[in-house]
């Protein structure tokens, strides 16, 4: 079922008003655009399922709308950020609540992060055709194979999320996902503050002032690409910020040394508005300049204490059926065999009690560690008299 006008959308939306929940999914194209195009959005629940065409002359998307902000009906998706964000700049709420479908599946040992078309395999033993995943979703008429696969993405998400709903029931870990899924709903998620966005850019060994040179390019960066609606590096690429930051040029012609800034736009508006960040960055008072990110201590001498901390990780993931990625990452482990109780999520909520409080006594010598039958298995730390 394609939806094409208000009138056919209304009554669709009205026929799911008493829902208990929905399966949501979007087509989109981002790669000439700062903001996502919205091209498709395709509902189900039950034996109601619809791919809503925005780009339809005339349509007024209101009453999707209303049903989106619903909170009486859970909104399932599956790896919902980027759906989550668009929905933020059309509608200027996060709808919710919301059911993300990786999330639960990885709590519930299904994998790390595991694709939608791998998890309805894995799940409910049926293939998805992705051929028409990568097609252009702007382009009308949308064809019936474009059609079939969209509304597939949405059919087969009311399967997932039921049977999903049932592990975590059956393994008393809804609370889990339910702290997962709390993340999502922050709306400061989706939204990059002009001030914050030099955190986006890579740059070696800065100084504060290099810093606070970047803080004000990558300020004017983002504001310029909303203006504009085009990508970030469309108005100027990572690497020539980072470099402009270091060198600091002062005129024109410095300018245009910097790699990866085209001539044009250096000699041109853009290049003077560069030129006036750093100015502006080179005036800062000592106090107002960004503090340099911590070092992390070095791992010398903790190498035998961080393999620990892996071994003891993968087994207790293995016990919980979790995947490990999802409990810590590397940085994680390195902070725990660097730093007294450090602030991670592992040594929070969930994470907490099937691996931060056996982490915590590993680096206290309240756990050892040792092996039998080819397996990792936890021994009482002994002391000598």
């Amino acid at each position: 079922m394609l939806i094409t006008t208000t009138d056919d959308l209304a009554r669709f939306c009205s026929a799911l008003r008493d829902a208990p929940y929905i399966a949501v999914d979007t087509e989109f194209l981002r790669d000439k655009t700062y903001f996502a195009r919205l091209c498709l959005v395709q509902v189900a629940h039950g034996e109601h399922a619809a791919a809503i065409d925005p780009l339809a002359p005339g349509i007024d998307m209101g009453p999707l709308a209303e049903l989106l902000r619903d909170e009486g009906i859970v909104k399932v998706l599956h790896s919902a950020t980027q759906d989550l964000e668009i929905f933020l700049g059309k509608l200027g709420t996060v709808p919710g609540p919301v059911f993300d479908t990786q999330i639960a599946a990885t709590v519930c040992g299904h994998g790390s992060q595991p694709g939608y078309a791998s998890l309805v395999e894995s799940m409910l033993g049926r293939r998805i055709d992705k051929g028409s995943q990568a097609t252009d979703w702007s382009r009308r008429p949308l064809t019936d194979r474009q059609l079939a696969y969209a509304l597939s993405d949405v059919t087969h998400l009311c399967e997932v999320y039921e049977r999903l709903v049932e592990e975590l029931e059956r393994t008393g870990r809804r609370d889990w996902v339910a702290e997962e899924l709390d993340a999502l709903l922050d709306p400061s998620r989706y939204r990059t503050e002009p001030a914050e966005a030099w955190r986006r850019v890579r740059i070696r060994r800065p100084s504060r002032r290099t810093l606070g040179v970047l803080r004000e390019l990558a300020a004017w960066r983002e504001e310029e690409a909303v203006a504009r609606d085009l990508p970030r590096s469309w108005v100027v690429k990572d690497e020539a910020l980072a470099e402009i930051a270091s060198s600091q040029p002062g005129t024109v012609d410095e300018l245009v040394r910097v790699r990866k800034l085209p001539d044009r736009l250096a000699r041109g508006r853009d290049g003077r508005e560069l030129l006036a960040c750093v100015e502006r960055g080179l005036a800062l008072p000592d106090d107002a300049l960004p503090e340099l990110p911590p070092r992390r201590p070095r791992l010398e001498g903790h190498e035998p204490l961080l393999a620990l901390l892996r071994a003891l990780l993968v087994r207790q993931c293995a016990e919980h059926g979790v995947a490990p990625e999802l409990v810590a990452g590397k940085a994680d482990l390195e902070r725990l065999a660097t730093e007294v109780a450090p602030d991670i999520p592992a040594l929070t909520g969930w994470r907490r009690r099937i691996f931060g409080e056996a982490a915590l006594a590993l680096c206290a010598g309240r756990l050892a560690l040792t092996g039998s039958d080819g397996v990792v298995v936890d021994v009482p730390a002994t002391t000598g008299t």
